[in-house]
């Protein structure tokens, strides 16, 4: 996708850690997705597994759900999640990337300020970039939770920062002055 506004871009970074993760997930032993840990998150799939619903809630939210229906279209969601595999969840993954970007084309401006209602908050008036960069964010956090956890158990992260990002998807082949 050729991002033209930098919510656009932000979201296409995040797409492109997250399969940087679960690239570098298939690479270790395959036990390591599902064990059991004492952290954030219980398992790697589980931290996961959070990202993907915490998407998919604010995908609904950004598509004009109310908090109600997100709530019902949450428990689905969770159970997609429930003892997926890690080709299951990046197959997941690339599905929900493909909504997102199908709202992002039908909703055209970036900048447009909807009103968002939620039982315990309230309202809240938002553009829809900024609620990608909450996404964003979030996913970003948690990407470090996985980082960490990997850590713990004795195998190394994979680099998603921004700029790594930036160098790869925009980096100018080496030309002779």
């Amino acid at each position: 996708m050729t991002s033209t506004h930098h919510s656009l871009q932000n979201y296409d970074y995040h797409v492109w850690a997250n399969r940087k993760v679960f690239k570098h997930l298939k690479e270790l032993p395959r036990d390591i997705y599902t064990q059991e840990i004492q952290s954030v998150f219980s398992s790697i799939s589980d931290a996961a597994a959070h990202i993907y619903l915490a998407d998919n809630v604010w995908l609904s939210v950004l598509a004009g759900h109310s908090f109600e229906e997100t709530v019902r279209m949450r428990d689905q969601w969770n159970e997609e999640t429930t003892g997926a595999s890690l080709e299951e969840m990046e197959k997941l993954y690339d599905e929900l990337t493909e909504r997102f970007r199908e709202f992002f084309y039908q909703a055209g401006d970036m900048e447009t300020i909807d009103s968002y209602r939620h039982p315990r908050y309230g309202t809240l008036e938002a553009s829809y970039a900024e609620l990608i960069q909450h996404v964003v964010n979030h996913g970003t956090y948690h990407r470090g939770n996985i980082t960490a956890m990997l850590r713990q158990l004795g195998h190394p992260g994979v680099l998603t920062d921004f700029a790594f990002y930036l160098f790869e998807t925009k980096k100018l082949e080496d030309q002779p002055h």
